[in-house]
């Protein structure tokens, strides 16, 4: 018995510090920012990181509160609905850049901003961009589209997520700390900026920088 003791204390602290790594490691894989396991994240995301730092010094103005992707991160396939409830998903939208955006009818910073995004969409929309606003209200269905109808923002196509699992898969890699948050996509689905709080999507500063983005622009650097 006194032989064996010694070994199974020194057991013990070997059993706890190999769970609390194991727990790190899998704290780290879910709230890493949405890295990939790799070390060096996403190699389809890489184009995402390289249009991020083109348009860095766009990011002023109106938009100087857009944080810049440093590092490959492919966005969740968010999944949601369309205006007739058919479900869509992020992947839908493939080969189109795109500006993802979640709002609430109880959130004022969001209807503030709903005027500016339906702008935007009604500019810059078409085959390589378009705004894709997801509501998240999860009671009643109808009052999200009522505040866009009598607001008259009819050039914004109407998504919801009456579960907001949107908001909750952002939140889940870091891109959504509260609302609004807007995502800006790559083609591939990577992230190329985000952004948390409202912005002036139809300011002069966010136009030179879509257009960048989507390459339709040469940006001034």
């Amino acid at each position: 018995m006194l032989d064996k003791t010694p070994s199974a204390t020194r057991r013990v602290p070997l059993v706890i510090a190999t769970v609390a790594i194991g727990g790190l490691a899998g704290f780290a894989a879910l709230y890493g920012l949405g890295l990939s396991r790799s070390p060096g994240g996403d190699p389809t995301c890489k184009p995402a990181v390289a249009t991020a730092q083109k348009i860095a010094p766009l990011a002023h103005g109106e938009l100087a509160a857009l944080t810049m992707a440093s590092a490959p991160l492919k966005l969740p396939d968010l999944a949601f609905e369309d205006a007739d409830g058919k479900p869509k998903k992020l992947s839908d939208f493939r080969g189109k850049t795109l500006l993802v955006n979640l709002w609430a009818t109880w959130c004022v910073p969001c209807r503030k901003e709903m005027p500016a995004l339906d702008e935007l969409q009604g500019k810059l929309s078409g085959p390589n961009f378009e705004v894709v606003a997801i509501n998240i209200d999860t009671r009643d269905a109808e009052k999200p589209k009522n505040f866009l109808k009598e607001a008259n923002l009819g050039r914004l196509s109407y998504f919801s997520d009456q579960k907001a699992k949107v908001f909750q898969d952002l939140k889940a890699i870091g891109r959504a700390l509260g609302m609004p948050t807007s995502v800006l996509v790559d083609p591939q689905g990577c992230e190329i900026a985000t952004i948390a709080g409202p912005a002036e999507w139809a300011s002069e500063d966010a136009l030179k920088l879509i257009r960048a983005a989507t390459g339709k622009a040469a940006a001034s650097l």
